[in-house]
């Protein structure tokens, strides 16, 4: 049976953390991802106005070969970085026992949502990062009961969110939380609280408005 094990690491622990790591007014975000031996994680999120010094900052890291905009919207910017070397160690760890990076996010402290193919490999993990002198905070196990989507096709993520919006009254009106209050209290960003209710809703509505007209989610 599966495992979800939220963790806070420092950004010095790892090479992804000190290659991101800059004085801009900038956050990180890395999106679903298994990782692979070669060039792990090469693709995330920088949220934030100063991309142009978090640019130079990055390309400046001796870690990094290149550093290239994908995508730009507004506050955001979707970049592929090229790493010099492979000397994640912290990222390979991850990749060694097979577990999947759910979500990532961070700065100075970086905090991680990863699933684990059982017990027996987040142990393999811990084994890793003593034997490489990583340092990290486990904040929360638990079980996964079932498989990755549950019922409405809801990710964990996705119903954690919902629940705690219908329970905190953000459907009601007038709004009884913002999104940067419910941000807050699960510990992420705005912007991934917003992409699960709106993901999440969308996934729900989807599941019982066109099953209830006979049809197959997303079949017109």
């Amino acid at each position: 049976m599966s495992v979800t094990a939220d963790l806070s690491i420092s950004g010095d622990e790892f090479v992804l953390g000190t290659a991101l790591r800059t004085d801009a007014d900038v956050h990180v975000e890395l999106e679903r991802v298994v990782p692979s031996s070669r060039q792990v994680l090469p693709f995330f999120w920088a949220i934030g106005p100063d991309s142009e010094t978090f640019e130079a900052d990055v390309r400046g890291n001796p870690n990094v070969q290149n550093l290239v905009a994908l995508d730009r919207m507004k506050g955001r910017v979707l970049y592929r970085v090229e790493w010099s070397e492979e000397v994640e160690s912290f990222i390979h760890g991850i990749a060694a026992v097979g577990a999947t990076i759910l979500e990532a996010t961070g700065d100075r402290l970086w905090r991680f949502r990863l699933r684990f193919p059982d017990h027996g490999a987040l142990s393999e993990f811990h084994d890793y990062c003593v034997a490489h002198d990583i340092r990290y905070t486990l904040d929360r196990v638990a079980t996964d009961i079932g498989a990755e989507r549950e019922e409405f096709g809801l990710t964990p993520e996705q119903r954690e969110t919902l629940v705690l919006a219908l329970e905190k009254g953000y459907f009601d009106v007038p709004r009884g939380v913002t999104l940067t209050e419910l941000a807050d209290e699960i510990g992420v960003t705005q912007q991934s609280v917003s992409e699960r209710v709106r993901r999440g809703t969308g996934s729900v509505l989807e599941a019982v408005l066109l099953e209830a007209d006979g049809n197959e989610p997303g079949v017109p």
